[in-house]
């Protein structure tokens, strides 16, 4: 059987010592990594693969913390901060903003939040290690990516209950829909694959190979393409949903993690946890057009609705870099709780 990790990045620490000379070269950020290990990371968010921000606000799992931070957008300043308690990780809001689902990956459950009161307002079961959590574009339906059981649970929004639950690779993490609502994609860290599951069966109707430990996943905005980032190639897969097959590679960073893109579809941006930045790929001729450095450990990124801003969470330095997609550059930094992770 498989072991099961209560910090994800344990997983890659056993199968992979070549993280160590990466994680030698982190600047540490005083209680922020104490109790990790030897890679100052835990289970990532987002990857991503959460894609907006809710309206005017941002909202960020801080693992070490236990807690979410709600960023003003207009302002880039913290307007709320929400205690969970437990592992949060990643983040996905409702298509009208009025409620987050936060994964606890320690505590194999979702926090619901109502984004009016920030309050938790209820919890949802989910299966070992939820990790990621991406909504489908109606909004009724929540998909929840679970590490430790190397499954999916398929949520009603509406009813707040779990009604699948369907088996995919091996300790899955990103997951994203196509903005028809159709197809859910979900990257295998563990097989180096991504399960494609038809919505309307629940049921995995390809398995496609992509580069060594894939982790975030985003769509484009129109759903012919679907971008992978593989932390332990340093590329970036690009699958056409068409035919689901991959159909370019485009090398990044060191460690990609998070992905996501642009409302418009024009331009991917990855988080690249070594070397500290975020690789901008030119969707069209996909090749990487800019790198911007940003701060200790990004981990995952989410723009907002107008696509003006990317907000980028620094797991490392405790802080959420904010770009301006314009110039490609740094405009500030907003601190939030230890151990940023997930951001939506």
């Amino acid at each position: 059987g498989q072991a099961t990790f209560s910090n994800a990045w344990d997983s890659i620490t056993s199968a992979n010592n070549f993280v160590s000379a990466w994680s030698a070269g982190d600047a540490r950020v005083g209680a922020q990594n104490q109790g990790l290990d030897g890679l100052g990371l835990m289970a990532l968010d987002s990857i991503t693969t959460l894609t907006r921000t809710a309206g005017t606000f941002a909202y960020v799992a801080n693992q070490g913390s236990a807690s979410v931070s709600v960023i003003d957008t207009g302002t880039n300043a913290v307007s709320a901060s929400i205690q969970l308690g437990g592992t949060p990780n990643g983040v996905a809001i409702t298509p009208d903003g009025s409620i987050a689902y936060v994964t606890n990956f320690g505590g194999a459950n979702i926090w619901v939040v109502d984004t009016v009161t920030n309050t938790v307002v209820d919890t949802i079961p989910a299966g070992a290690g939820p990790i990621e959590v991406v909504f489908s574009p109606n909004g009724s339906t929540a998909y929840v990516s679970n590490f430790n059981s190397s499954n999916v649970s398929v949520i009603d929004a509406v009813t707040s209950t779990v009604v699948d639950t369907i088996a995919v690779g091996i300790r899955p993490w990103g997951v994203a829909v196509t903005p028809d609502g159709s197809s859910v994609y979900v990257s295998n860290f563990g097989s180096n694959s991504v399960s494609v599951i038809e919505s309307d069966t629940n049921a995995v109707v390809a398995t496609i190979t992509v580069g060594a430990g894939p982790i975030g996943v985003a769509t484009d905005s129109d759903g012919s393409s679907v971008y992978v980032a593989n932390t332990h190639s340093g590329i970036v897969s690009v699958i056409d949903t068409t035919s689901n097959t991959v159909v370019e590679t485009v090398p990044v960073g060191l460690t990609p993690l998070g992905i996501d893109v642009t409302p418009d579809g024009r331009h991917a941006y990855v988080a690249n946890r070594g070397t500290r930045d975020v690789s901008v790929i030119d969707t069209a001729n996909r090749t990487v057009i800019a790198t911007i450095p940003v701060g200790t450990t990004p981990v995952d990124v989410a723009f907002t609705l107008d696509g003006n801003s990317a907000y980028v969470t620094n797991f490392g330095s405790g802080n959420v870099s904010v770009i301006d997609t314009g110039n490609n550059t740094v405009v500030t930094s907003v601190l939030v709780g230890i151990q940023p992770s997930g951001v939506e």
